[in-house]
This record gives structure tokens, C-alpha cells and sequence, in this order.
């Protein structure tokens, strides 16, 4: 199942000078990651451009090295590159957390992400922390992933976007908490990957009739969920990306 349209962006918003989202992408090697850092400027801003390099690095490696090892993890239960996902998110953490048991803790940085990978027809998707992915389906909204936040410890209906605060993260703990989703998608499927600036304000109903105008285009897309967003008050960055097969 080939990628018949792609696009994504970030945004440091219409509030913040510093921009701690980023994203990545291989469409070689079919790699895609989006990214909410945190710790503030001069450190979360630059892990989160650190991590989305190591991520992609670590992928590549592995797909286009045909002696290559994974040295963390390997589990029969996911594909090869599922396994390769997971090995880069294990490395990157490592790394990230290494570096800040030698910081005070006003210096110390870490990230929500999802990380996926696609061969054939299987998409490999890994998520930590409060990063969120659709699949658009048959006029269905598909939510992939239930994110690690404080969105469950409290049945509060109201100002949902103020329970987003991530429970994991990369460089966060010693272990890295994730989860790991592998599907088979579908000619008109659409995936969706989303940071909390732009889903934090925004129903699953509007997400879905945002992504299935044909009037607009995927880039437009994007703009309009940015826009719709911060009509609502965000504050936050934002990050989108869109998968169309």
C-alpha cells in the first residue's frame, strides 16, 4: 500500500516565541516521527531536534544495513522494523536521560512522541507520552493510541486540554514506557499524528470532517486544524502530520 499523499508541519504557535515540537520523516525508508518537547528554552528545544535526528538516524541505519543488530530488544510478536522502532526509541531515550542525570533539574528535557515505520501494507506506530494518532476509515474515527496524561485521573468534562500533561516521556524515568501498535492499512485510509496544541481544543468529529474535505488540500488541512485551534485559545506549539494511502 503505497503513501499517496503526505504532509506535515509545526508551528511554535500563536503564544510562544520557542518552538519545542519538531518532526521527521524518511519517505525512502518510510519513517515518520512527531515530537512535543519539554524543559524550556535552550534545552527542550534542542533535545527535541536531537531526538527526532537520533530517531531517524538509528532507522535508517537498520533498514539499510543489512548486517545490523538490534542491541536493546527484539520480540517475535512485531515485524523487523517494528522491532527497529522500538530499538530507536530504547537508544534515543537512553541517551536523553544519560544526559540529564548530569543536569540540575531546571536544566533536564524529554518528549512525547509517536515514531512509525511502514513496509507493504503494515504500519508500525510507537507512542510515549501524550502525543495522539488517528486512523480516518470508512467516515470512522479510529483513535490508535489512548495517550499517557492525566486525561483519565479525573472525570472533569470541562477544560480537557489542561489534562494533556504527559505521564512518560522520552528522558523522563530510568525505563522507557511505551506502546507499540502494528495495522494494516487500507486504499483511502488517512493517519493522523498530533501533538496536544492542536488536538487539546478539538473534537474527534471535527478532526474527522477537517481530514475528509476534498475541497481542501492536505497542507490545508493542517492549517485549518492549526486555525481552529487557536481560535479556541491555545497556547501551545503544534504539530500535524498526515498520511493519505
Amino acid at each position: 500500500m503505497e503513501i499517496i499523499n503526505f504532509a506535515a508541519q509545526t508551528s511554535q504557535g500563536p503564544f510562544l516565541n520557542l518552538n519545542e515540537d519538531a518532526f521527521e520523516y524518511d519517505l525512502d525508508s518510510e519513517f515518520f516521527t512527531v515530537l512535543d518537547g519539554f524543559g524550556g528554552a535552550g534545552c527542550g528545544d534542542v533535545t527535541v531536534k536531537e531526538l527526532a535526528s537520533n530517531l531517524k538516524k538509528f532507522y535508517t541505519n537498520f533498514i539499510f544495513d543489512p548486517n545490523s543488530t538490534l542491541p536493546f530488544y527484539y520480540s517475535p510478536r512485531y515485524l523487523p522494523e517494528g522491532n527497529a522502532i522500538i530499538n530507536a526509541a530504547l537508544n534515543s531515550h537512553q541517551k536523553i536521560f544519560e544526559a540529564n542525570t548530569n543536569k540540575d533539574l531546571s536544566s533536564r528535557s524529554g518528549a512525547s512522541g509517536i515514531v512509525g515505520s511502514k513496509v507493504e501494507s503494515v504500519l508500525s506506530l510507537l507512542s510515549v507520552g501524550n502525543c495522539r494518532a488517528y486512523l480516518f476509515r470508512k467516515g470512522k474515527t479510529l483513535p490508535i493510541f489512548t495517550e499517557d496524561s492525566f486525561k483519565y485521573l479525573s472525570h472533569d468534562l470541562f477544560e480537557t486540554h489542561l489534562k494533556n500533561i504527559p505521564l512518560s516521556g522520552f528522558g523522563l524515568f530510568p525505563d522507557l514506557h511505551y506502546q507499540v501498535k502494528e495495522l494494516r492499512v487500507a486504499k483511502d485510509d488517512k493517519v493522523l499524528l498530533l501533538t496536544d496544541g492542536v488536538y487539546g481544543r478539538i473534537s474527534d468529529e471535527e478532526l474527522l470532517s477537517t481530514i475528509s474535505k476534498f475541497s481542501l488540500n492536505i497542507n490545508h488541512k493542517i492549517h485549518e486544524l492549526f486555525d481552529l485551534s487557536n481560535s479556541r485559545g491555545n497556547l501551545d506549539n503544534q504539530t500535524c502530520m498526515i498520511l493519505e494511502f
